[in-house]
């Protein structure tokens, strides 16, 4: 028999359960919503504007989709996996690339490419939380797939500029830095490394910032010292996409040899974009090229490009550069009734508002009208409305703007123009 208690001399005692959610993964109040709805909102809009159609796809993937081409410590360590019913290995998918590159080869042939496709998917990794990382997340992933022109490795990096830009960030609130790991393997083979030191030597490229005695690791790796150079060949697909990204005005652009990614499957140009603030020094998106991933499933490789951007770095962002401004979270509008007798009347005033397209909040509380004029301009609402019996008579009302205290006379519809406006 199962139950929630223990049985202790015959008798169930009842525990409390925890109010605490599982963990590495988070609750969203209201607050934190509107939060995160600003960043989804912030994120759909400017893709759209590259010309991105979003798609999406189930959480669930078989597992064999992310141990064929994924990072051995994410299969192994990383991941939620379990046996279904059928006697089926299932994943939630910690990442979205595999699914997108099984999706673009089932369709392959019904495809005008190259396509550009967005998502904001769901994701899950067992994995130590700590800040930037948790278990459960939601990440902007934008691809671009049936190309390998460089104009769209320098198109892809553009949408995650401007994205931060559309935030209201700043170029020196960021950098981004570019790597090819192409052009590292042709340096590794001409120094005749096998796969395996290839592996190692990316490996420790990707914790190079992380440790003191590279020099002495990359050495054992080579059989040798071993030095990357300080800047790309002038002819390399690296150098060409960088030339690119400051033709389009993008300055904050930089070489980085130790910018390598850890999982296999990229094949090209790979970049990051990192935090400049020493509170938040770390990487916020990342992606890169990688052109054989559908062949996979069958069929000549589709070449693809593109990064995955996640929603906790992205607020941890946002608060770090004090980019989260009031109107995130607060409606434009809050009617004050009187009187609560008034409170339907307040509702039905603000029909006119919201039809206009002005979020209107009604205070329906049986508070003094001191107090709600407080708790309003404490929530950050912009405007106020108070609604009485002379209003209502009169069929002119008062709009208050909180931040400047002027005030603005008319009937519903001349306010719910002029806000709207």
């Amino acid at each position: 028999m199962f139950g929630f208690g223990k049985r202790q001399n015959g008798e169930r005692k009842n525990e409390k359960l925890s109010t605490s959610p599982y963990k590495g993964v988070r609750d969203f109040y209201p607050e934190d919503m509107a939060v995160q709805r600003y960043i989804f909102d912030v994120w759909s809009t400017t893709a759209e504007s590259f010309g991105y159609e979003r798609y999406d796809a189930s959480i669930l993937e078989p597992s064999e989709l992310y141990s064929a081409k994924t990072s051995e410590e994410m299969v192994s360590e990383q991941t939620y996996t379990f046996t279904d019913r059928g006697d089926r290995s299932v994943t939630l998918r910690p990442e979205m690339t595999p699914s997108v590159a099984r999706m673009v080869a089932d369709k392959r042939r019904e495809l005008s490419f190259p396509i550009r496709w967005y998502s904001i998917p769901n994701l899950f990794r067992y994995e130590r939380s700590q800040r930037g990382r948790l278990r459960e997340h939601w990440q902007l992933n934008c691809d671009i797939f049936g190309t390998d022109d460089r104009t769209a490795d320098v198109e892809i990096i553009a949408l995650a500029h401007q994205t931060l830009l559309n935030f209201g960030a700043d170029e020196s609130m960021f950098e981004i830095r570019l790597n090819d790991r192409a052009w590292l393997n042709t340096i590794f083979d001409e120094r005749k490394f096998s796969e395996q030191q290839k592996k190692d030597m990316f490996a420790l490229l990707d914790k190079k910032e992380k440790i003191d005695n590279f020099e002495e690791e990359a050495a054992k790796i080579a059989g040798g010292f071993f030095e990357l150079p300080s800047e790309p060949s002038a002819d390399s697909d690296l150098a060409h996409v960088m030339e690119g990204l400051k033709e389009l005005g993008i300055e904050n652009v930089v070489f980085s040899p130790s910018t390598v990614r850890g999982l296999t499957y990229y094949t090209g140009v790979v970049f990051e974009v990192f935090d400049t603030d020493p509170a938040n020094r770390r990487a916020l998106l990342g992606g890169g090229r990688y052109n054989n991933l559908t062949a996979l499933f069958g069929g000549d490789p589709i070449p693809g490009i593109g990064f995955g951007w996640g929603d906790v770095t992205m607020r941890d962002f946002l608060e770090t550069h004090n980019l989260l401004t009031a109107h995130i979270t607060s409606p434009t509008l809050a009617i004050i009734p009187t009187d609560p007798k008034l409170n339907i009347e307040g509702e039905k005033l603000a029909q006119t508002f919201r039809a206009a397209g002005v979020s209107t909040a009604v205070d329906i509380s049986d508070r003094k009208l001191g107090k709600k004029i407080a708790a309003a301009d404490s929530a950050l609402v912009s405007y106020i409305l108070v609604l009485g019996e002379d209003e209502m008579k009169s069929g002119s009302y008062t709009l208050k703007n909180l931040a400047e205290g002027s005030e603005t006379s008319g009937t519903p519809e001349e306010l719910a123009e002029t806000l709207s406006s």
